[in-house]
């Protein structure tokens, strides 16, 4: 009989995951040392290696891509076994990982996560910040429980709860606040600022400014809206912001705000966990307390 620990697999699955001693090691909160030790038994347990190694890199060996697919699968069967107990429960106590979308993140996070510890006092939050494609992956394997992301996913896994609707706002040099505001023609004819390729909120722009078939003069990429709109300040563009964004990204910038014309542009925000999840009763409340917080902004609440 082969004997390994499930703390085994979880190291296994961090080294496998960051490809890397040390950041694995940190992320396990344990030295590299003992984490090297951990795996060697774990391969020696086993009778194969599970990874290569090189001078510089770190990869899995044949044997180890197959063995990581069932590893992760068992974790998050465990992972859902302390979840059941969980939803037993009247309160949602314990650990809740929570993924957020870097364009929702900054400004929703404060106010939802006082929300959430003020009503359930024994839980332990942890915060992800990545773009989309990445919290479903992680959500997918069970190393988030839900995730705040733009609606629809079209995910079949996955349950989709709205939270909020917000439209999106322009931002130009404070010198340019009694021009006309711009059409989506003008707009292809300026030079945009939009965040760099992977935001989904990129992406909506695009389609707002109806630019899949025709590019515009310029863009310009930053890597977060107070990057964009401390550029527009800077006389450098233009660019587009959410709604929930508006009051902190603006408060210190030289720039103005303009609405465009109904149909507005906007987006849908809402919260996505696997139907399989022995807590989506309580993530439903969960949503119930975001959504709340998020009333702050003056979204518009489903």
């Amino acid at each position: 009989m082969i004997n390994f620990t499930l703390r085994q697999l979880r190291y296994f699955e961090a080294l496998a995951r960051h490809g890397h001693f040390g950041r694995a090691a940190e992320a396990c909160s344990i030295s590299q040392p003992a984490l090297s030790v951990q795996i060697k038994e774990l391969e020696e347990a086993l009778g194969a290696e599970l990874f290569e190694r090189a001078a510089r890199q770190l990869r899995l060996s044949a044997f180890g891509e197959e063995f990581l697919v069932r590893v992760r699968d068992i974790l998050r069967s465990v992972d859902e076994l302390g979840d059941l107990a969980r939803a037993h429960r009247r309160q949602l106590v314990g650990r809740l990982r929570i993924g957020v979308i870097p364009t929702v993140a900054p400004y929703l996070l404060p106010g939802m996560i006082s929300a959430l510890t003020r009503e359930n006092a024994d839980l332990d939050i942890h915060v992800r910040e990545t773009v989309t494609p990445k919290l479903l992956q992680e959500l997918a394997e069970g190393r988030l429980d839900t995730a705040i992301v733009a609606l629809p996913v079209s995910e079949p896994s996955l349950t989709e709860m709205p939270l909020f609707e917000e439209n999106f706002v322009l931002v130009r040099p404070r010198e340019d606040a009694d021009k006309p505001v711009p059409s989506r023609d003008m707009l292809r004819e300026m030079r945009l600022l939009l965040l760099e390729e992977g935001h989904c909120f990129r992406e909506q722009a695009l389609s707002f400014c109806d630019m899949g078939s025709v590019r515009p003069r310029e863009i310009l990429d930053g890597s977060s809206l107070s990057t964009l709109v401390q550029m527009v300040g800077a006389g450098i563009g233009v660019t587009l912001i959410p709604e929930i964004a508006m009051p902190v990204e603006t408060r210190s910038a030289d720039v103005s705000i303009a609405r465009f014309e109904d149909p507005q542009p906007s987006r849908r925000i809402g919260m996505v966990w696997r139907k399989t999840s022995p807590i989506a009763k309580q993530l439903t409340g969960v949503s119930d307390v975001v959504r709340t917080a998020a009333a702050d902004f003056g979204v518009s609440l489903p």
